[in-house]
């Protein structure tokens, strides 16, 4: 019996980088060449290894990767990785304006129910396109569809759909069980929710002077190999192999744009509300462990946008607003971004600001950072704070479906602020108990992880 480790072996990267290489402007046509004439594969579109399994190729592919991070890449000036650089990039407004330190209007209470909403919000968002993860546009509309349900606006379920559409479009294997209608029984393990609850023993830890050195350290105690993926189980290999960061971010990780780090910046945005530009600094150390350039810029622009909508004093657009003024505005994700926002606005109809999307940014992969941010911006935006609308917009636009779900919920429960005034068909299926492998948090209620995120915020917040 042979193990085949996804995501991590040269021989199904070398593809991936190859990819990167076109989006970032590095000219690859000698690599692509030597690889293609050995026999090597393109890129899988979904999978994490590519088929057949091709361990002959393994040391050219090697070989391969380390030529291709040599490359010069023409981006950099305008997509640069390092914390200074990126806060130099010119930028049309002034980023002071969305800094502040703490409010005096925002009290314990007030913020603890605002972190309940915000929990339980990222934890349906990505219940909700748990099923459909990996399917495709086409499949979550025809699913949809067929049982009455579009546009989107509640759970997804096999009652009623014809055979055919089910078997044209299967659900995700390993999220049908626990995230269909008819058998969500609490919220089930996902590793969107693992990485919020590990910056929590982050903070708790370290403090908020973490080092992108110290969430290393926390991933090698606490979090499991196996329930990392792509640039996360990339850098976890790294640090086996004794490469330190922020080289973990760079060596023979294709995925280093990818949309990993900005799944877990939520609680650098919810730690600090009113501080945008705190919230982002914060992000950006946990982020370098994996991430460069827009795979930084996601993570940045979520967590500066959730610290904006923290304290009720930011709607919707202010709050994507202040997400935008924190990243390089020349950058593709900045672009995409206000390209998402753009077309919501002018779009009445979600499904032609979808398809409009695909269109513009379907060469990206799926689990790419930049038509991820574009989808979620759109949505938003979209939705105008409504909670329904808002993870439904996300789901139904296809793409990272689960992870756009949870981000969208978390700012729109930020925005609704109380879990009392999210609908009561999202949340009593969760049944107030989180399902993990993250030590110590295995069925912890949400109400109990709001007392943790309000401790750990009002820490440099002002205090009623």
């Amino acid at each position: 019996m042979s193990l085949r480790v996804t995501w991590v072996q040269p021989e199904d990267l070398v593809g991936h980088e190859l990819r990167q290489a076109t989006e970032d402007g590095r000219n690859a046509e000698a690599v692509a060449t030597r690889w293609q004439k050995a026999g090597g594969h393109n890129a899988p579109s979904t999978a994490g290894a590519s088929q057949p399994p091709r361990p002959d190729l393994r040391p050219l592919a090697t070989a391969l990767l380390d030529t291709l991070a040599t490359l010069p890449t023409p981006t950099t000036e305008d997509e640069p990785s390092t914390f200074e650089a990126i806060r130099a990039t010119p930028h049309p407004e002034t980023r002071a304006r969305t800094v502040r330190t703490g409010d005096p209007s925002l009290t314990r209470e007030a913020l603890r129910a605002r972190l309940h909403a915000a929990w339980l919000g990222r934890a349906v968002g990505c219940l909700l396109g748990k099923p459909v993860e990996k399917v495709g546009l086409g499949g979550i509309r025809a699913l949809a569809r067929a049982a009455g349900n579009w546009p989107l606006n509640t759970w997804f379920t096999a009652r009623g759909v014809p055979a055919e559409v089910l078997d044209a479009h299967p659900w995700n294997r390993r999220s049908a069980a626990t995230s269909l209608a008819e058998n969500i029984d609490g919220m089930p393990e996902d590793d969107d929710l693992n990485y919020p609850l590990l910056n929590l023993l982050l903070l708790q830890r370290y403090g908020r002077d973490f080092t992108t050195a110290d969430v290393a350290r926390l991933w090698l105690d606490e979090l499991p190999a196996g329930r990392t993926f792509t640039a996360e189980r990339v850098a976890y290999r790294n640090l086996l192999d004794g490469v330190e960061p922020p080289l973990t971010a760079t060596h023979r990780n294709p995925f280093r744009e990818w949309i990993g780090a900005l799944i877990r910046a939520d609680v650098h945005g919810w730690t600090h509300p009113g501080d945008p530009l705190a919230a982002a600094e914060q992000a950006y150390r946990d982020a370098s462990l994996t991430h460069t350039a827009n795979g930084l810029y996601g993570a940045m622009f979520v967590a500066a946008a959730l610290a904006a909508a923290a304290t009720g004093a930011a709607d919707v657009h202010q709050s994507l607003a202040a997400g935008l003024r924190v990243i390089p505005p020349r950058s593709r994700l900045a672009r995409a971004v206000r390209l998402g926002i753009e077309t919501a606005r002018a779009t009445p109809d979600f499904d032609a600001v979808v398809d409009r999307l695909h269109a513009t940014l379907g060469g990206y992969h799926w689990v790419h950072a930049v038509p991820n941010a574009a989808l979620l911006s759109a949505a938003l935006t979209h939705a105008d704070g409504d909670f329904t609308r808002s993870i439904c917009a996300a789901v139904s636009g296809g793409w990272d479906t689960d992870s756009n779900g949870a981000t969208a919920g978390s700012l729109a429960g930020l925005l609704a602020g109380h879990p009392e005034r999210l609908p009561e068909r999202w949340t009593s299926p969760l049944k107030n108990r989180l399902a993990t492998s993250i030590p110590s948090f295995d069925g912890i209620g949400f109400d109990a992880l709001a007392d943790l995120t309000a401790a750990l915020a009002l820490q440099e917040a002002v205090r009623p």
